[in-house]
C-alpha cells in the first residue's frame, strides 16, 4: 500500500465516521451501529501515521532502522487489510440493498462486521515502535505534504545545473554520443547505386544503442529528401503481424478505419501504397528469422532503389538476410565516448566540476561501452547531491557493461528511488512491451491506483506529470513524443528497463501479469489470494471460473482483444478500482459493473447505449468510453451523481441534455450541449479541458466561457455555415484551437489572453465573403509560442516583429490561398521553427526570403521545412531547376 493510497484510505474512513459518504450508506443502520469502531480504528492508524512516517531510513543504528522498515511494512500490511475488509463490508451492503448480492458472497451479508483481530495488530505495531529507541534516528517535523511538495518542485523546475529544464531548445533524448561513424556507414549503405531492394542490418546487444542510431538515420534530412515514403515498425519478442501492418501503414499516413480491415486487405493497401515508390522502411528490433521471412512478403521489389533498415540483437537474424543486404555490427562506446555522453546527460552542457572529473571518468569507464548503462548511471547522478563521495561510492558498486551487468546497473538506479517513485515505475512493467504510453491516461491510472500525494497547491495530475518527469530526468523512461510547447505526451520503456520492471515486480508481488494464452484452471493457479494487480496481454478463459480466484484484486487491465465474457468482473472481482478494457469490444455494457462501486478508473470500449446504471459508481474519477467516433452518445440525467468524476473522455459526441447542479470535471472531449444545459459555468466551474462540439445551442453557451475560473485547454468546433457570434475567453486560456468558424474579428479579443501559449486555427476560419486578410501589426500576443494555420482561405497576412514576441514555431498546412508569410515574422528573436505544407509556391519564396535574411544578420539558427524536407536541402537541390514550380510539383 502507497503512502498515497493509506491518506485515500484515511480520507473515506473520516467520511463513513462523519456520515459525509454516498447517501446509500449515510444513515444505514449497520454502518451507525459499527462508527465507534471505525472511529478507534482511525485514532489507531493516525497516531501510528504521525510518528512511524516521519522516521527517516537513512540515519540512525541499523538494527534499529531494520525494525522501522519491518513495521512500516506489517502496518501496510494491516491497514490495507482494513481496507479491503471495510470495503467489502460496503460492496455486501450495497448488493443487499439492489437486491442482487453476487452469490459467493451472499453470505457475507450475514456476518458483521468485525475490525477486532485488525485493530490487535495494529495495536502489538504501536506497542514495539514505543520501544525503539527513535532519540538517534533523524525525524522529519514537516508535514508528508511539506515534503512532496519539496520533491515536485525540484522535479517540475530541475536544481541548479544538473537538471534539463523542460523548456531549453536541445532534449535530453537528442543527446546522442559516438554514433556518428556508424551513421555515415549505414547512410552510404542505404545510398548505394542499385535499384534492388536491399536490406541493412544493425545487429548489437541490447541498450547498445540500435534504436538510437536507427532514429537518428531515419531522421536525417538527406534520407528525407531521398526515399518518397518512410515508415517505421517495432516487431519485438510478441510479434504480431496484423499490428505490424497497421503500425506501418499509420507510419505512412494511412488512417482509414484500418481496424475493421482483415490482414489480407491490410497488405494489399500496403502493397498498393509502396508499389513503384522508393521507400525506406525500419524494422526494429526482430527477434526470429520466421518472422523475418513472412515480413519480406510485405515489400515489393520493383526496382524502385527502395530500402529496408532492420535492428536485432540476434546476430543469426541478420546473417539469414545477409544474401540481400549488409550487416553492421555495433561496436562499443570507448572510455572517451562514454566520459562524454555521461557528462552531457549530468550537467547539459555546463562543465563538471573538477573533483567529480576522476570518479565520474571512473563509472563511466565501468560501464564498459554500453549507452544504456552510461544514460541510466547519469540519471542516478544527477538526482543526486554533486558529492565526491556519493560519486566514489557509486563508482565502487558493480556496474558492468553486458546484459547481465546492465540489469544490475539498472537495479542501482531503482534502489535510488524514493518511495514515491517506485511502484510508479514498476506499473509500468505490466503493459505490453513496446507499449507507449500516453501521459494523460498514464497519470490518470496513477491517480486512481493511489500512487499519487496530495500536493495542496496543485491537482493530483499535475503532481503525476511531476513524478513522471522524475523518471524521465533519471533516464528510466524515454520520451517518445512532445507536444508544440515541449511538454512530453508520450513515453516508453527500454526492453530492458522494462525487465527490471517485471524482476522486480516478480519479486515484490506487485502485480500478475499473463503474457501467453492462459485456461480458467491457470489462471487459478497462478493468482494468489491477495494479489492486487492483473495484466492481460492474452486471450484468458474467465467465463468459466467457479469461484472468487482474488477478491483483494483492485485492478484488471487487459491488452487483448478478445475477452469471453464480462460476467466475471462482477462475480470475481468486487473491490476494482481500476478496469482498462477498452481494447476488448463488447456489444452492450455489461450491467454488472454497476456493482463495483469502489471503481476510480473505467476504460471501456462498447456499441450499444450508455446506461443510467452506470451513475451508481459513486467512487468512478476516470470515465473513458470508446464507442463510434460518427454517433452521439445521450449521456443519463443522473450523470450528475457521479460527483466524483474528474474525467470524462470519449471517440463519440456526448450529448448533455440536462444538469441541475455543478459537477467536479476538470476534463471533457467532445461535447454537446441541449436546452437543458444553461450556465456552462455553473454546471462545470472547475473545468480546465474542454473541447466543446455543438450544431446547435452554441451560443447559448460559448458566452459563458469567460467565466471559467480554471479553465486552460479550449477546442471549439462547429458547423462550417454557423458563425460563433460573441465568444469571450477566460484569461486562464494557454491552449485554443478554433475550427469551422467564419468571423475573424475574435483576433481582437484572443489578443488579450496573457497566459496564451499555443493556438490553432483551421478548417476554414477564415471564409470568402467575410474577409480573407489578417492584419496584426496592431496587434500582440505576448505569451504565444505556436501558431499553427490550417486549411484556411486567408489570402493577406500582415504582422509585425512585435506581434509574436515569444513565438517559437509557426506552421502553416493547406493554406494554398496565401501570397506570403511576412518578412517581419523572421525577426523574432525566438523564432526556432517554420513548417511549410502543402502551400503556394509564393509561400515557399517568402520563406526563402526570410531565411535569407536573417543569414545575412548571421542568424543560422532559424529552421525551416517544406513538405517536410529542410530548406537549405530543398535549395541545395533543386538548384538548376526550371523553376521552384516545377520542383516543387514533383513532390
Amino acid at each position: 500500500m502507497a503512502y498515497a493510497d493509506l491518506r485515500m484510505f484515511m480520507d473515506d474512513l473520516k467520511k463513513i465516521i462523519h456520515g459525509n459518504h454516498h447517501p446509500f450508506f449515510n444513515n444505514n443502520p449497520l454502518i451507525i451501529s459499527k462508527r465507534p469502531q471505525f472511529q478507534l480504528l482511525y485514532q489507531e492508524l493516525a497516531s501510528i501515521i504521525q510518528t512511524l512516517f516521519s522516521i527517516h531510513e537513512d540515519h540512525g543504528h541499523p538494527d534499529e532502522l531494520e525494525k522501522v522498515r519491518d513495521l512500516k511494512k506489517r502496518f501496510k500490511e494491516a491497514a490495507q487489510e482494513a481496507q479491503d475488509t471495510i470495503d467489502l463490508f460496503l460492496s455486501t451492503l450495497y448488493f443487499g440493498l439492489v437486491d442482487r448480492p453476487p452469490y459467493h458472497i451472499s453470505d457475507v451479508l450475514k456476518t458483521p462486521l468485525d475490525l477486532n483481530k485488525i485493530l490487535k495488530s495494529i495495536e502489538s505495531i504501536k506497542v514495539e515502535l514505543n520501544t525503539i529507541n527513535i532519540g538517534n534516528m533523524k525525524i522529519d517535523s514537516s508535514s508528508r505534504i511539506d515534503q512532496v511538495k519539496s520533491r515536485q518542485s525540484v522535479a517540475a523546475a530541475g536544481t541548479s545545473y544538473t537538471r534539463n529544464p523542460l523548456g531549453i531548445k536541445k532534449q535530453s533524448e537528442d543527446i546522442v554520443v559516438g554514433l556518428d561513424r556508424d551513421a555515415d556507414i549505414i547512410r552510404d549503405k542505404l545510398f548505394e547505386d542499385t535499384r534492388q531492394l536491399c536490406v541493412v542490418s544493425i545487429v548489437g546487444m541490447g541498450g547498445q544503442g540500435k534504436t538510437t542510431l536507427a532514429t537518428k538515420l531515419f531522421n536525417d534530412p538527406f534520407l528525407k529528401y531521398h526515399f518518397h515514403i518512410r515508415a517505421w515498425a517495432t516487431v519485438s519478442q510478441t510479434y504480431v503481424r496484423r499490428d505490424l501492418l497497421i503500425q506501418i501503414l499509420t507510419s505512412i499516413g494511412v488512417q482509414d478505419d484500418l481496424e475493421n480491415n482483415d490482414d489480407s486487405k491490410l497488405r494489399e493497401k500496403l502493397h498498393k501504397k509502396l508499389m513503384g515508390r522508393r521507400y525506406l522502411i525500419v524494422i526494429d528490433d526482430i527477434w526470429s528469422i520466421e518472422d523475418w521471412d513472412e515480413l519480406k512478403m510485405f515489400f515489393p521489389n520493383d526496382n524502385t532503389s527502395s530500402r529496408i533498415l532492420l535492428t536485432s540483437r540476434l546476430n543469426e537474424v541478420a546473417l539469414h538476410v545477409k544474401p540481400h543486404g549488409c550487416v553492421h555490427s555495433l561496436p562499443s562506446l570507448t572510455e572517451e565516448e562514454s566520459w562524454e555522453l555521461l557528462k552531457q546527460k549530468v550537467f547539459h552542457g555546463n562543465e563538471c566540476p573538477e573533483w567529480l572529473i576522476e570518479p565520474g571518468r571512473q563509472i563511466a569507464r565501468k560501464c564498459y561501452g554500453l549507452p544504456l548503462s552510461v544514460v541510466v548511471m547519469a540519471g542516478v547522478l544527477a538526482e543526486e547531491p554533486m558529492n565526491k563521495d556519493l560519486w566514489e561510492n557509486i563508482a565502487c558498486s558493480y556496474i558492468v557493461g553486458d546484459q547481465k551487468g546492465c540489469l544490475e546497473t539498472l537495479a542501482l538506479s531503482y534502489h535510488h528511488l524514493p518511495d514515491h517513485l517506485r511502484e510508479c515505475f514498476l506499473y509500468l512493467g505490466g503493459f505490453p512491451e513496446d507499449f507507449k504510453f500516453k501521459v494523460e491516461r498514464l497519470t490518470w491510472l496513477w491517480v486512481a491506483e493511489g500512487f499519487i500525494e496530495e500536493d495542496g497547491n496543485r491537482s493530483l495530475e499535475d503532481t503525476a506529470k511531476a513524478y513522471l518527469m522524475d523518471l524521465i530526468n533519471r533516464n528510466l523512461v524515454i520520451v517518445e513524443r512532445r507536444n508544440e510547447i515541449g511538454d512530453v505526451k508520450a513515453c516508453k520503456l527500454h526492453d530492458l528497463v522494462r525487465e527490471l520492471c517485471l524482476q522486480k515486480a516478480k519479486e515484490e508481488e506487485f502485480f500478475l501479469k499473463i503474457d501467453s494464452p492462459t485456461s480458467s484452471s491457470q489462471l487459478l493457479e497462478g493468482i494468489t489470494y491477495e494479489q492486487r494487480r492483473i495484466f492481460m496481454s492474452q486471450p484468458v478463459r474467465i467465463l468459466n471460473i467457479p469461484h472468487s480466484p482474488t477478491p483483494t484484486t483492485r485492478s484488471l487491465l487487459c491488452f487483448h482483444e478478445n475477452l469471453d465474457s464480462s460476467v466475471f468482473i462482477e462475480r470475481s472481482f468486487v473491490l476494482l478500482r481500476v478496469l482498462n478494457i477498452d481494447d476488448c469490444p463488447l456489444h452492450d455494457f455489461p450491467q454488472g459493473l454497476a456493482l463495483l462501486v469502489h471503481l476510480r478508473y473505467l476504460a471501456i470500449r462498447f456499441f450499444g447505449e450508455f446506461p443510467n446504471s452506470i451513475c451508481n459508481l459513486w467512487s468512478l474519477e476516470t470515465l473513458i468510453l470508446r464507442n463510434n467516433p460518427f454517433r452521439y452518445i445521450r449521456l443519463p440525467h443522473n450523470i450528475i451523481d457521479l460527483v466524483n468524476l474528474r474525467h470524462l473522455w470519449s471517440d463519440s459526441s456526448l450529448y448533455f441534455s440536462y444538469i441541475e447542479k455543478p459537477m467536479n470535471l476538470h476534463s471533457i472531449s467532445r461535447m454537446m450541449f441541449e436546452y437543458g444545459v444553461g450556465n456552462v459555468q455553473k454546471c462545470f466551474p472547475n473545468i480546465r479541458k474542454l473541447v466543446l462540439h455543438s450544431e446547435c445551442y452554441f451560443q447559448t453557451h460559448t458566452k459563458y466561457l469567460e467565466l471559467l475560473p480554471y479553465l486552460e485547454n479550449l477546442k471549439l468546433t462547429d458547423d462550417p455555415e454557423l458563425g460563433y457570434g460573441y465568444i469571450a475567453f477566460p484569461v486562464t486560456l494557454k491552449k485554443l484551437s478554433l475550427s469551422c468558424a467564419s468571423p475573424w474579428i475574435h483576433m481582437s479579443m484572443i489578443q488579450l489572453l496573457p497566459n496564451l501559449e499555443v493556438l490553432k486555427l483551421q478548417v476554414g476560419y477564415l471564409k470568402k465573403g467575410t474577409g480573407r486578410e489578417w492584419d496584426a501589426c496592431e496587434q500582440q500576443f505576448p505569451q504565444l509560442k505556436f501558431l499553427k494555420l490550417k486549411w484556411l482561405e486567408i489570402k493577406h497576412w500582415k504582422a509585425s516583429s512585435t506581434s509574436f514576441p515569444r513565438l517559437k514555431q509557426l506552421t502553416l498546412r493547406s493554406c494554398r490561398d496565401l501570397e506570403e508569410i511576412p518578412l517581419e515574422i523572421g525577426e523574432i528573436v525566438t523564432l526556432e521553427l517554420i513548417e511549410i505544407e502543402d502551400c503556394s509556391n509564393s509561400v515557399v519564396k517568402s520563406v526563402k526570403r526570410i531565411q535569407q535574411e536573417q543569414q545575412d544578420v548571421g542568424n543560422d539558427e532559424l529552421k525551416i521545412t517544406i513538405n517536410g524536407m529542410d530548406l537549405s536541402l530543398y535549395l541545395s537541390q533543386s538548384a538548376g531547376s526550371e523553376s521552384d514550380e516545377d520542383t516543387l510539383s514533383s513532390w
